[in-house]
């Protein structure tokens, strides 16, 4: 307990007053955000919290409930609290990925002579919303991963850059519900987060009921730029994080992995195979952020372990055991967090 107080002040002491300035400035803005899409979005508060910091620390996010929960909504009106443009794929079985990336088609220019020209698709677009993601067939759903892995697509052998803010929304149905396709390990693997929207509560019911049968909605209002979005994105990474802090990460990570000596017991009966480094990254970026918001500038065990449900609910797959017994990803991060320790112990 000592050590940990002693290793907290110390990285507190490290943290200049400019930086710390930066700081109180990112969690106003960040607050400034959750505000002008709470206009909007009735409740869900962990959910707006959750797309807002996926936003800042670069990811993606996949939306997963029944129709019906304000998905779309959310997305949309992030697009309108942001100056930035916006792109939405109604994703369908006869969709194609030249319709999400776009195509070279034939023209004629001005001298009469014909020649290809790339006609960009929706994905050019700072904010995208993949709408049902899961109800395209996997060949169209991997038309993404190069745009959100490297931020270029591809056609005709000629790539093509995605500039500037890139950040895509993708929603999902669950998918016991008919006509889905289950989203390939390795595009679950690009998303940062994976948030499962619940429904709204009776109080909340009643709410949406007034907002939207009672008069019409007013707009959100403009508030923030993607230059800004971007200079927080880069702000966040230099929010100091402690070497033990970092390792209990590391050990969540590899105590997903049934064959490591970190793994529960649970984990070795019903986990297939674990998390990749990338959820290591994602749960380390987003405890930075989490951290900021908390009014710290350190990141601390409680972060992580508060982020860990997000980041990992959808790197962790069941194995045939696991399924059959109805076992939920979150029930092993929950196994995880109560079973897992470093030598740090956070008060």
């Amino acid at each position: 307990m000592l050590r940990w107080r002693t290793i907290r002040n110390n990285m507190s002491e490290s943290i200049d007053n400019e930086l710390r300035d930066r700081l109180e400035q990112f969690r106003g803005d960040f607050g400034r955000l959750r505000e002008e899409v709470s206009k909007r979005i009735v409740g869900q508060q962990p959910i707006v919290d959750g797309v807002l910091t996926s936003l800042i620390a670069g990811g993606h996010v996949l939306l997963e409930g029944v129709p019906g929960l304000g998905k779309t909504l959310l997305v949309r009106t992030l697009s309108d609290v942001l100056d930035a443009s916006f792109g939405r794929i109604q994703f369908t079985p006869d969709l194609m990925p030249a319709d999400l990336i776009g195509t070279n088609i034939l023209v004629e220019t001005q001298n009469g002579h014909k020649e290809f020209q790339f006609q960009r698709g929706p994905v050019f677009a700072n904010v995208v919303l993949a709408d049902e993601i899961n109800r395209a067939t996997p060949k169209t759903q991997s038309a993404l991963l190069e745009a959100m892995q490297e931020h270029s697509v591809t056609v005709a052998g000629t790539s093509h850059q995605l500039d500037g803010l890139f950040f895509v929304l993708a929603t999902q149905n669950p998918l016991e519900m008919e006509g889905t396709y289950p989203l390939p390990e390795a595009q679950l693997d690009r998303f940062l987060m994976k948030l499962v929207v619940p429904f709204p509560t009776t109080e909340e019911m009643e709410t949406i009921m007034d907002r939207t049968t009672a008069g019409e909605i007013p707009p959100p209002q403009k508030i923030m730029s993607s230059d800004r979005v971007i200079e927080l994105r880069r702000l966040s990474r230099q929010i100091p994080i402690a070497d033990e802090v970092r390792r209990y990460a590391i050990l969540m990570i590899m105590g997903t992995h049934p064959s490591h000596e970190a793994a529960t017991p649970m984990v070795q009966k019903f986990v297939r195979y674990g998390s990749s480094p990338r959820g290591a990254q994602a749960l380390i970026l987003c405890a930075k952020i989490r951290a900021v918001l908390d009014g710290r500038f350190h990141v601390a065990k409680e972060d992580i372990r508060e982020m860990a449900h997000a980041t990992l609910r959808h790197r962790v797959m069941l194995n045939f055991e696991g399924q059959a017994d109805g076992i939920t990803i979150d029930a092993i991060v929950d196994d995880l967090i109560e079973n897992v320790h470093s030598e740090v112990v956070v008060a």
